[in-house]
């Protein structure tokens, strides 16, 4: 008899294990979800399983009339399709975060080496040429009083 529970003393703690570590928490998982997926509310930003954004428009009991796109298109969708549903909050808070990062001033950009070199012979070239100007200007004046003397 001692040495039946020896034999089987490992294998009675791999399945204690198994049940412990594998199977309750998949069972709390399903739970979850299925309580996500029951209390979808109209209002509530979807993602399927399909991976289709959209919003909830009218709900069923075994299905969701969702909202999806810049049109508008309006479709039936099964309740168990539904991958996860978007909180509300966050979608408000992401929005605040933007409006945040718009009201600051934008960093000024660096340009890398070769960039700033041919900006700055452009400033040159730019400058260069009123400066040609005005030595050709004072050449000119110098002509002429050069003439009429």
């Amino acid at each position: 008899m001692d040495k039946l529970v020896i034999n089987l003393s490992p294998l009675l703690l791999l399945i204690i294990f198994m049940y412990f570590f594998f199977i309750k928490p998949q069972k709390k998982r399903e739970k979850e979800t299925e309580m996500m997926r029951k209390t979808v509310q109209v209002g509530d930003e979807i993602i399927t399983i399909g991976g289709i954004c959209g919003k909830v428009v009218r709900t069923k009991e075994e299905s969701i009339v969702i909202q999806v796109g810049a049109d508008k298109v309006k479709f039936e969708i099964m309740r168990w399709s539904v991958s996860s549903v978007v909180n509300r909050d966050a979608v408000a808070d992401a929005k605040k975060e933007s409006e945040k990062k718009e009201d600051e001033p934008a960093p000024k950009k660096s340009l890398p080496k070769k960039m700033k070199k041919a900006s700055d012979k452009k400033e040159e070239e730019s400058v260069a040429p009123t400066a040609d100007a005005e030595t050709t200007a004072t050449d000119n004046e110098g002509e002429k009083a050069d003439s009429e003397a």
